[in-house]
């Protein structure tokens, strides 16, 4: 009977050794969850590639709106200097300021500061304003080119708003996406592991 007892100290250390086999296995077990799965770290870069060509393509549709009034503007003031009487001088200076607006234009990256898209829209506006009482004294364009002309800066024009709302839609899901899958990205690496959120046309977006 002796035989098969076992001691309390015996006990004691049979009884921690088990302890210490349950933390090893716990401890491994917890690094394991937070290791990423490559196949998810792939998805998310796949997904935010989708996001980010949605949001270029949404920058061009707007850019290239925007190009297309400059260059309508130019054909009107082109068809403003051959009618009898045109005052040279004067659209030859418009001429000028329209030719300027592509180089002063924002950038996406210069965009974050709301002062250069203000001053941008500021020289556009005062840049029409000024061409309108000369396509269209009272209303009335000279020639038939000239009204189609004026009528299509002003579809244009109007169109502007609409293409900043949806560039904004566009980079509001790249940006809450960015954020929401940090932690992939940081695993991807390289480019994507430097990637900051865009900024918006709206003041104050989130």
């Amino acid at each position: 009977m002796a035989n098969i007892l076992i001691s309390p100290v015996k006990t004691l250390a049979v009884a921690l050794l088990v302890l210490a086999a349950c933390a090893a296995s716990c401890k491994r077990d917890g690094s394991k969850s937070v290791v990423l799965n490559p196949a998810a770290a792939t998805e998310v870069k796949a997904q935010l590639d989708i996001l980010q060509d949605s949001v270029n393509a949404k920058w061009r549709n707007m850019t290239e709106s925007d190009d297309q009034k400059i260059g309508v503007t130019r054909l009107l003031l082109r068809e403003l200097k051959a009618q009898p009487g045109a005052n040279a001088a004067q659209l030859q200076a418009l001429d000028q300021a329209n030719n300027r607006l592509k180089a002063r234009r924002y950038t996406q990256q210069t965009m974050a500061s709301s002062e250069l898209i203000d001053q941008y829209d500021a020289a556009q506006d005062s840049l029409l304003k000024a061409v309108y009482p000369v396509a269209a004294p009272n209303g009335a364009a000279p020639t038939e080119n000239a009204r189609n002309f004026v009528e299509g800066i002003q579809q244009l024009d109007a169109n502007v708003v609409g293409l900043r709302v949806q560039y904004d839609h566009a980079v509001h899901q790249y940006n809450d996406y960015l954020k929401l899958h940090q932690a992939e990205l940081q695993q991807l690496g390289g480019k994507y592991t430097t990637l900051k959120p865009l900024s918006f046309f709206t003041i104050g977006a989130q």
